[in-house]
This record gives structure tokens, sequence and C-alpha cells, in this order.
């Protein structure tokens, strides 16, 4: 019965570092996978926003990092696009 809880064990630590490995390259490295498994999916049940709603306020940071600002300023009478994606 050792054995089998063993290897059992085994199965599924092997198991879970392939996953790791498997979603380490899909997200291009295992830094960007620990941040999907770390921060992304707690929360991503969290909140009230559905398709078609007002976007609610935030505050952003601009691109060169020293000023930020509120999406309410920006939203206005021209279309405000957000883009979120990584550019490095």
């Amino acid at each position: 019965m050792r054995k089998w809880m063993i290897r059992v064990g085994l199965a599924i630590v092997v198991l879970a570092v392939l996953a790791f490995a498997g979603l380490s390259y899909q997200m291009g490295g295992a830094r960007n996978a620990y941040g999907i498994l770390r921060y992304a999916l707690p929360r991503m049940s969290q909140g009230e926003v559905k398709v078609g709603d007002k976007a609610p306020d935030v505050e952003l940071i601009s691109t060169d990092g020293a000023g930020r600002l509120h999406l309410r300023d920006k939203i206005g009478a021209r279309p405000l696009v957000l883009i979120f994606g990584s550019y490095t």
C-alpha cells in the first residue's frame, strides 16, 4: 500500500510539473505562467462588469511611467481604445 501511495504522489507531482511547463510554454515563460496562476486566476470571477457596461474608473500609468491619469478623464466624444499587452 505504501509503494502505491508513493507512486500516486510521484505521478501527481510529475503531472503538475508537466502542466506548469506547458502553461509556461504557452504564456512565453515561467514568470508569466506564475503571474497567471498567482494573480489572475483567483480574481477572474470577481467583479460585476458585463459586456456593454460603462467602464469603471481606474487610475492608469502613462507609457513613460512618469504620469498618472484617470480613465474618466479620457472618456468623452472621441472613441477610447485600451490595449492590454506586452511590447517587450
